[in-house]
């Protein structure tokens, strides 16, 4: 991590696009909330909270640079406050104390850069890539990754879309590839 913000001074003088796609689900997060043991959260937010923190703090300099510069965090459905309060969300089983609180935090970074950043060029926003089949759902997803790999539609979509937004476009958002998300 400490040559990647040099190399990329060196070789382009500013970032366009950063991307944290960070994810990891701990075998010990599938028990009930009330049990998961503190090791499994603590590894968990370390890759999902605190690695997509320490990626952006680091490439925000060269973010700057930029005259139109895009931070997409890649979050969940499964991190939004209002989708895991509804019975009758389509994920609603899935209580993964870690994760789930994980890309909560990820939408907090979010919002609370944006404001930060609301004076800058630099739009920061969240994106859900919706149910796709990776490692890290033992690729149980409904979404195969060549389809979530197409940016007009599936996983792509919303991070591309958001990575390339017009001067204009919004910041501090939390969407998928049918719009906003709730948060």
């Amino acid at each position: 991590m400490v040559q990647a913000p040099k190399q990329i001074e060196s070789e382009f003088g500013k970032l366009d696009i950063l991307v944290n796609n960070a994810g990891i689900i701990s075998g010990g997060d599938r028990l009930l909330p009330s049990q998961v043991n503190i090791e499994t959260l603590q590894h968990t937010y370390d890759t999902n909270v605190f690695g997509v923190f320490a990626v952006t703090k680091t490439l925000l300099p060269l973010l700057k640079k930029s005259t139109a510069g895009r931070i997409v965090n890649l979050s969940s459905g499964l991190g939004s406050l209002t989708l895991n309060s509804d019975p009758n969300y389509d994920f609603a089983d899935f209580k993964l104390l870690a994760y789930n609180s994980s890309k909560t935090a990820v939408n907090a970074l979010t919002v609370l850069l944006a404001a930060e950043l609301k004076d800058t060029p630099i739009k920061i926003n969240a994106a859900d890539p919706g149910f796709t089949a990776t490692d890290i759902n033992q690729y149980q997803g409904y979404r195969t990754v060549e389809q979530g790999a197409i940016p007009t539609g599936g996983y792509a979509y919303a991070a591309v879309k958001l990575a390339t937004l017009p001067d204009d476009g919004s910041s501090g958002g939390f969407f998928d590839e049918d719009g906003v998300v709730p948060w």
